[in-house]
């Protein structure tokens, strides 16, 4: 008499194992193997089914078709875990609603999720993870659906609906540059200012969100239109689509124009921009005259209100200004390196090269000494313009919360990998940015309820595997076992609410 056993090794194995039962009682117990995944668990199963009926004679079935099939085959290999994951969160966020239920956007975004790749290279990548995939005919043929306004409207309306949008919902603005791989431009990638001083063709694309950093809307421009025209399209586009009464947007210096700050006032919407300081304010000099010889407590805030744009049409603002520390004793030592260049240029040391601190008027080059003690003095201190009737406390917080808009944009170029090289049309790249947009809200929310990055979560939970298999002619479907510390993460997401 015999029968097959498994045991659970101090590894973490599983080993399979017979045992050979006498009719006096003594056993022999014969090790087959072990394995850590359960379809290799399964195969040593079968072989040990195998070893046990080797001493035993075949019954004589003259029928084929009664004969037991004792072949186990692997009949499918699926990342289980990993996908439910994805979908439900895609479902929690109501894209699969705002997409109309289009399994090819959303096998699409899971792809991009998993492994970001072409189009084309796609179908390896949801075959990998065990999804039958859409042929790239299908694909081709519904680009140019997620290419329109509407649908991305639809998607950008979901996740806004999930998001905290109150009364005056507080936005969050930056752009990015996506350059391509040609040599000319055709009107809408163009040759532009590029952060990566590239200087191919490319696109501006802008990007909003909310105070958590969870895309809003997306939208792409030409490459040779300037930063600070991208902004007031896409936020009145944003407010227009879902009606909301007030926005407070937060932006980086760059993205503020006057002509900008202008806009968004008389349309009746909020700002808080970090400015830049050009020259010594009324308030840091007053500070100072009181004050000598000493250097301001850290994070110390001083405000005063000032006075912008021409005569004509004059804004009343409000400006504070924050001393941080950190900040001082990093432009400190910038500058007392640039200062001992320029002492080395103007002493006939070391030629003498662009360094701002030197003057070059006159028969010699001198120390810009005026320039020196302004920079010294404007050295930690960084100002925040608003024309909101807050204390300093909430715009120098919603200031610091662009960080989130940035970290989005480094997940889609690098975890998401944005960059659409091979798309030569505006609407292929609409529908591309539409794919990028639907992934980045998965992962944010994904990150959030976490506190891993899309990176990890992907890494981690990809190697665990649903096995299907085919033994004696019955369906088996064996799961992998996870540890308890990456069940609670599957369970947080789970367990989170979209809102």
């Amino acid at each position: 008499m015999a029968y097959v056993r498994t045991v659970t090794t101090g590894s973490g194995a599983t080993a399979v194992q017979i045992v050979w039962k006498s009719v006096r009682g003594s056993r022999d117990i014969e090790h087959i193997g072990s394995a850590r995944v359960p379809a290799e668990v399964e195969l040593l199963k079968a072989a040990a089914v195998q070893r046990i009926a080797a001493g035993q004679d075949q019954l004589p079935l003259e029928d084929p078709a009664l004969a037991v099939e004792s072949e186990v085959v692997v009949a499918g290999m699926r990342m289980g875990r990993l996908l439910d994951a994805i979908a439900g969160v895609y479902r929690q966020l109501g894209l699969e609603r705002a997409a109309g239920g289009d399994l090819v956007f959303e096998h699409l975004v899971t792809a991009r999720i998993i492994e970001p790749s072409s189009k084309l290279d796609a179908a390896r990548v949801l075959a990998e993870a065990g999804i039958r995939p859409l042929s790239y005919r299908t694909v081709k043929r519904r680009l140019p659906v997620y290419a329109e306004p509407a649908f991305r409207h639809r998607l950008s309306g979901a996740v806004s609906a999930r998001s905290d949008l109150g009364p005056a919902a507080l936005v969050l603005y930056d752009v990015t540059t996506l350059w391509f791989e040609t040599d000319t431009g055709d009107g809408f990638r163009e040759p532009g200012f590029s952060k990566e001083r590239r200087l191919e063709p490319q696109i501006t694309v802008g990007l909003l969100t909310d105070a958590t950093g969870a895309p809003l809307m997306i939208e792409a421009f030409e490459g040779n239109r300037a930063e600070t025209k991208t902004m007031i399209p896409l936020i009145r586009g944003f407010v227009e689509a879902h009606g909301i009464a007030d926005v407070v947007v937060v932006a980086d210096a760059g993205m503020m124009s006057e002509q900008n700050l202008k806009d968004i006032e008389d349309a009746g919407w909020s700002f808080i921009v970090g400015g830049k300081i050009p020259e010594i304010p009324y308030a840091i000099s007053q500070w100072r005259k009181h004050h000598p010889d000493t250097d301001p407590p850290d994070q110390l805030v001083l405000s005063q209100k000032q006075v912008m744009g021409v005569k004509a049409d004059t804004r009343h603002r409000s400006v504070y200004f924050q001393y941080r520390a950190d900040r001082a004793r990093r432009t400190l030592h910038g500058v007392d390196q640039q200062l001992t260049k320029a002492a080395n240029a103007v002493a006939g040391k070391t030629p003498v090269k662009r360094n701002r601190f030197i003057t070059l008027s006159g028969a010699r080059p001198s120390i810009n000494r005026e320039l020196e003690t302004k920079v010294r003095t404007l050295a930690g201190w960084k100002s925040y313009v608003t024309n909101l009737d807050k204390p300093a406390d909430f715009v120098i917080g919603a200031y610091h919360q662009l960080w989130h808009v940035e970290h989005a944009f480094r997940m889609s170029k690098h975890d998401l990998k944005a960059r659409p090289v091979y798309h030569h049309k505006k609407e292929s790249i609409d529908a591309h940015l539409a794919v990028v947009f639907a992934a980045l809200a998965v992962s944010h929310h994904i990150e959030q309820a976490t506190g891993w990055t899309i990176k990890r979560f992907v890494r981690t939970f990809r190697q665990y595997r649903d096995v299907t298999l085919t033994v004696a002619g019955q369906t088996i479907t064996a799961s992998q076992p996870i540890p308890s510390d990456e069940a609670d993460i599957l369970a947080k997401i789970n367990n989170s609410d979209a809102h």
